[in-house]
């Protein structure tokens, strides 16, 4: 096992940082569990940043995206093993496994892993990668039974697969709430509706204003002379009312005007003194 300096990164195919170490099958288990020890010790060793800020020495050194919160594992560790040495590499990575244990195994959590703080180790073989090469499905993560693709051995597919879950929970929940509010907002409009004064005289429903303005006010507000008739009724009514009281008026005028008539026709008229 080299030293732990090579790097790659790949951020166009999801792939920000990965230490990526080839062994050659002379080194045994604990040899290289001593190694990983000292590797977990760089990643855990922390410096103050330009801005004053304390942060891990290799965010200082290598840019990655932060983390989702409470779940911000080292940059992954990648072990290539080329069988060349007389260690039989399945032995070794089995062995290797169970002596960094405590680096490696996340929390369980509602399905998933969280692995904050934890070192992503993954394995393959240099031999599948010549027959395979890098986007095949021939890398093992310690602690998953399956190989899988290299995006998915760094990644966490059953956190996002929880994490979709919990989107469309979410939005079919909002989905539910937002027609809830629908229904019951269409439920009050009939309501209201239900109660809305019609005219005595056409039947038309009243308007909003209209509806506002019959109803009881304070003391000091003017009495509605027509709450009975809509705005066009009462407009009518008002109007047939002026004219009748305008009417009538000129009647008694004319009244008072005309003297009283007696003795068939003849006007009488008595001045006393």
């Amino acid at each position: 096992m080299s030293a732990l300096t090579d790097k790659a990164t790949a951020p166009e195919d999801g792939v920000p940082l990965l230490f990526v170490e080839l062994d050659n099958c002379y080194e045994s288990a604990q040899e290289l569990a001593a190694k990983i020890d000292k590797y977990m010790r760089f990643c855990q060793r922390k410096v103050r940043d330009a801005d004053g800020t304390e942060r891990p020495m290799w965010r200082t050194r290598w840019w990655v995206p932060d983390g989702r919160h409470a779940d911000q594992p080292h940059p992954p560790l990648l072990l290539a093993f080329n069988r060349v040495g007389p260690r039989n590499p399945n032995t070794v990575i089995a062995q290797l496994a169970e002596l960094t244990q405590r680096h490696w195994q996340g929390t369980a959590y509602d399905g998933f892993h969280m692995y904050d703080g934890k070192l992503p180790i993954v394995v393959t073989g240099m031999k599948q990668l010549k027959e395979h090469g890098p986007a095949g499905a021939i890398f093992r993560r310690f602690g998953r039974p399956h190989n899988q693709t290299l995006l998915e051995t760094i990644g966490n597919p059953r956190r996002e697969a929880h994490d979709a879950r919990q989107r469309t929970e979410y939005e079919a929940r909002e989905r539910e709430y937002k027609e809830q509010l629908r229904r019951v907002a269409q439920e009050r409009k009939a309501e209201r509706e239900a109660r809305r004064p019609a005219c005595a005289n056409c039947g038309a429903r009243y308007t909003d204003e209209r509806w506002k303005a019959i109803e009881p006010a304070g003391w000091d507000a003017p009495r509605e002379t027509h709450p009975h008739l809509c705005d066009d009724c009462k407009q009518r009514a008002i109007t047939a009312e002026c004219q009748a009281e305008h009417t009538e008026h000129g009647h008694q005028e004319h009244d008072q005007a005309v003297p009283e008539q007696k003795n068939g026709g003849t006007w009488i008229s008595r001045f006393r003194s």
